[in-house]
């Protein structure tokens, strides 16, 4: 069991290691980096937050209290994706006409400090707003006995 003391009211929050982690989404440079394709539209509200900070800040508090990382990002625009498709969601057709996430660019890299540890589980990659559907998180964090998760990203 991992003990935790949380704000001012000095709350002590348990966490049974074999049954939580985090889930890290998206945390690639197009979403959380100057010069990404979709942070001019997030900026604002991210740094007014102070998003990425935190972000790193629980991703880090993971790693200290040696609970598991799950990845769940989305899917890197490649050639072909969406040729073909018959109905495509706006979010996904923005994705296809702006290369969003493109892979093998800058933009589709995992900006580097949020970059998977040996351990860490990469879930299959998502193709619309959800890191579940069509992917195999439900999956991974079954077969890893994930009972309880928090999530950190875009």
């Amino acid at each position: 069991m991992l003990h935790t003391t949380v704000g001012e009211s000095m709350m002590k929050v348990t966490y049974d290691q074999q049954l939580t982690a985090l889930l890290v989404i998206d945390p690639y440079n197009d979403f959380i980096s100057e010069g990404g394709k979709v942070w001019d539209r997030l900026k604002s509200v991210a740094e007014a937050n102070s998003c990425v900070p935190h972000m790193l800040q629980v991703l880090n508090a993971t790693r200290k209290a040696e609970l598991r990382a799950f990845y769940a990002l989305h899917h890197r625009y490649r050639p072909g994706d969406y040729e073909t498709w018959r109905y495509i969601a706006p979010i996904q057709k923005a994705a296809w006409f702006g290369k969003t996430f493109e892979n093998g660019t800058w933009g589709g890299e995992i900006r580097p400090e949020f970059a998977p540890q040996p351990g860490d589980i990469m879930a299959l990659e998502h193709w619309c707003s959800s890191g579940f559907a069509s992917t195999d998180l439900d999956l991974q964090l079954k077969k890893h006995g994930v009972q309880s998760s928090s999530s950190s990203g875009s």
